[in-house]
């Protein structure tokens, strides 16, 4: 089921630990799931993930995720930027939690895309793509940026792109400019927002039913 990949893509994105480490293996079995392809895919992220020292994980980690808003994991970034209108919509996106009974970490944003694929692996496989494909405009920004630095999480999205039943990165045009630079950075947070669930869809919109039980996501936070 591609509802258990969710989960196994979820905690490929999150934060390097030891556990992830340890538990490499269980990961990439569960990612089987997604078929031969894409699975071959992650096989290099899955191996650098298994054999790179961590500390050099997680600063490849902070490095890639935590620079610049064009390859920020907080979709509300790329949707709101700073402005107020990402407060209401935080609070929608938790009540779409809600309703498929997930509580999260109380210093956990809604918006961390692990935490959004968590949700996605709790939904049906029919509504779980259709979701994915509400934000698969922002999954190929990010993946663009990471396939211009030739970073092996570009394959990630590349699969969530498929997922959606999009096009992979390759189709489309990957402008190699360096955006890095600190002149980038200040560029790419001055740029438009982009629209994400018609900007927080309506609480229980989803389509599915409330489950009694309640799964608490367990996000691993970065040191400060």
């Amino acid at each position: 089921m591609a509802n258990v990949a969710y989960r196994a893509l979820a905690v490929l994105l999150d934060y390097p630990s030891e556990g992830l480490q340890a538990n490499v293996a269980e990961v990439a079995a569960a990612l089987e799931a997604l078929g031969a392809a894409n699975l071959r895919a992650l096989r290099p992220l899955l191996a650098e993930v298994a054999g790179r020292d961590l500390l050099d994980l997680q600063e490849r980690y902070v490095e890639t995720f935590d620079r610049g808003r064009r390859t920020s994991l907080n979709l509300f970034e790329h949707v709101h930027g700073d402005s107020r209108d990402r407060g209401q919509a935080m609070v929608d996106l938790l009540a779409m939690y809600r309703e498929v009974g997930i509580e999260l970490a109380a210093e956990q944003l809604p918006d961390y895309l692990p935490a959004f694929l968590e949700y996605l692996s709790l939904l049906d496989e029919a509504a779980a793509r259709e979701r994915l494909g509400d934000v698969a405009h922002i999954l190929q920004a990010i993946g663009g940026a990471l396939a211009r630095r030739a970073n092996p999480y570009a394959a990630v999205f590349d699969v969530l792109l498929a997922l959606a039943g999009e096009k992979p990165l390759a189709a489309h045009e990957i402008d190699h400019e360096d955006d890095t630079t600190f002149e980038a950075i200040d560029a790419a947070w001055k740029e438009e927002p982009v629209n994400f669930l018609d900007a927080a869809a309506p609480a229980g919109s989803c389509g599915t039913a409330p489950r009694p039980d309640v799964q608490k996501i367990q996000i691993h936070r970065r040191p400060r």
